[in-house]
């Protein structure tokens, strides 16, 4: 990679201090197959002893090169191997008891290593269940429940093979499940997946998948004040400038978090994986992906016209992001969270309805995105919600997700806190007609190749 610029080292400067510019995640991944026993503690001891020995520096690296770099990177994650794929041959013979003995191991790892999440409590259910699968299916509440980092993941649905609508039911009833035994927040903890990439860096949903090295480093970078500063000078602009503003935005973008993340993996001695390119909000003022949208021409983000504004955003971000790596991963799109960006939290108090963000999630990735619902919410709802959303996927062929959170005791226009990045959102409505698809077994197939 090339250096920077003086030009470019001064812009850069002006956007970490002055537009919230940071990386919002280093990633590490790490293959523990190698770890498999069918002793469950075996297994756990080996688990711990792998991530101790490969992430024991990452922190501390980490922390160096946001020294040197000036560039904050707010959380150090790992991910490693789907739980499902490590933990069968122990799982088959001490039943589903022994995932939980995993679960813990890691938990105390991610502890002992000094991370923010470790992501890969992960079931690989698109094309049908392994006991190994159903194990961690089945004890995905109770898993978060007794953990404070782990992270868990079930892909329910795949282009290539279509939706496991039986997966996407019981991965409902485990949301269902792990909002009553945590009062709604372990729900931040869990998604369902379409379509999952293997090397995001991003939470709930990354895993090491079984395709990537030994050990590699995604990075996923930030930047949404960046953006709607440069949205913000250009009132009266064409959207064709526009759309070269922000993809040129994007690309200076990338180019900080492509540089962290080379930096990162060589002092740990691991490959470098990927940037994924996705602009990721918080709750800071400004740092918001719904404020975009609303100075590309909106009165409130959610009117009619937000897909669109969405779609510009989008496609800039890619092509701007592309031009500067060539190891882009990952989502590499929009996020459109609903309580981690202060913005689209506002706009779901009055405007923002669940039908038009699903309807905005067909042109971004991830989907329905931390979004708080009723905590009597049905399962068949939830469901719902989930399928919409992998058929989505399905259909275009992108990564969609769904993180819900219904909240205990919570009726629509309460307000519901999560603390931290995870912010604050209003309890969004949703219908009182519930789907009775899921009285059928079985699949949807995938769509018929073009």
């Amino acid at each position: 990679m090339s250096s920077l610029d003086v030009e470019e080292v001064i812009e850069t400067i002006e956007m970490i201090r002055m537009r919230n510019l940071d990386v919002r995640a280093v990633t590490l991944g790490i293959n523990l197959l190698d770890c498999a026993h069918p002793d469950p503690e075996e297994l756990a001891r080996g688990v711990r002893e792998k991530i101790v020995e490969v992430a024991g520096d990452l922190v501390e690296v980490v922390e160096e090169v946001e020294d040197e770099l000036g560039v904050p990177v707010v959380n150090k994650r790992i991910a490693v191997t789907p739980c499902s794929l490590v933990a069968a041959s122990a799982i088959r013979k001490e039943g589903r008891e022994a995932v939980l003995t995993i679960a813990e191991a890691l938990d105390e790892a991610a502890e002992e290593v000094g991370v923010d999440y470790l992501g890969g409590y992960t079931a690989l259910v698109y094309d049908g269940f392994t006991e190994a699968d159903e194990a961690v299916l089945d004890t995905i509440p109770e898993a978060i429940e007794e953990t404070e980092r782990l992270c868990a993941s079930v892909v329910v649905a795949d282009e290539r093979y279509g939706i496991n609508m039986d997966a996407v039911y019981r991965t409902a009833e485990a949301v269902k499940e792990t909002a009553e035994r945590t009062e709604g927040h372990g729900c931040a903890r869990l998604v369902a997946l379409t379509n999952a990439p293997e090397n995001t860096p991003f939470m709930a949903g990354a895993f090491h998948g079984v395709g990537q090295p030994e050990a590699c480093v995604n990075v996923g970078i930030s930047g949404p004040g960046v953006v709607r500063a440069v949205v913000e000078e250009l009132k009266d602009a064409d959207f064709r400038t526009l759309h070269d503003e922000i993809k040129r935005t994007a690309f200076k973008i990338t180019r900080v978090g492509e540089l962290v993340g080379h930096r990162v993996a060589e002092r740990l001695g691991v490959e470098f994986g990927a940037v994924d390119l996705s602009l990721a909000p918080t709750p800071e003022d400004g740092d918001s992906v719904a404020e975009i949208l609303e100075r590309i021409g909106l009165e409130s983000c959610g009117c009619p016209g937000s897909t669109a504004a969405l779609y510009l955003l989008m496609d800039a971000i890619k092509k701007g992001g592309a031009a500067a790596t060539s190891r882009h991963g990952g989502y590499s799109e929009a996020f459109i969270p609903v309580s981690e960006d202060a913005g689209m939290a506002r706009a779901a108090e009055e405007v923002l309805t669940l039908e038009k963000l699903e309807a905005m999630t067909a042109v971004c990735s991830v989907g329905i995105d931390m979004v708080v619902v009723p905590g009597d919410t049905p399962v068949e709802t939830i469901a719902g919600i989930i399928a919409d959303e992998a058929a989505i996927g399905v259909a275009t062929g992108k990564p969609t997700a769904v993180r819900i959170i219904p909240a205990p005791g919570k009726e629509p226009g309460d307000e519901f806190e999560m603390g931290g990045l995870l912010g604050r959102a209003p309890v969004m409505d949703v219908s009182d007609y519930r789907p009775t698809m899921f009285r059928r077994d079985g699949r949807i197939p995938p769509k018929f190749p073009r």
